[in-house]
């Protein structure tokens, strides 16, 4: 599965870097791309991964999901 997730609080590629590792860390997540200029995230992921988990990760590295 893909699910494009807008991302806020990303200001530089560090918080590219914080979101893309606090994405993949999520259980069933394969690759999250980051785009800073688009401030979004493109996930491809597996069960049991789902969104409540995504956001939670991103909000624990200090964004939001939007």
């Amino acid at each position: 599965m893909k699910e494009t997730l807008k991302i806020d609080g990303m200001t530089c590629d560090h918080g590219v870097m914080h979101v893309t590792n606090a994405l993949e860390s999520v259980e069933g997540v394969e690759k999250a791309k980051v785009s800073l200029k688009k401030k979004e995230a493109l996930v491809k992921f597996d069960a049991p991964a789902d969104l409540d988990q995504m956001a939670l990760a991103v909000a624990e590295a200090g964004y939001k999901v939007i």
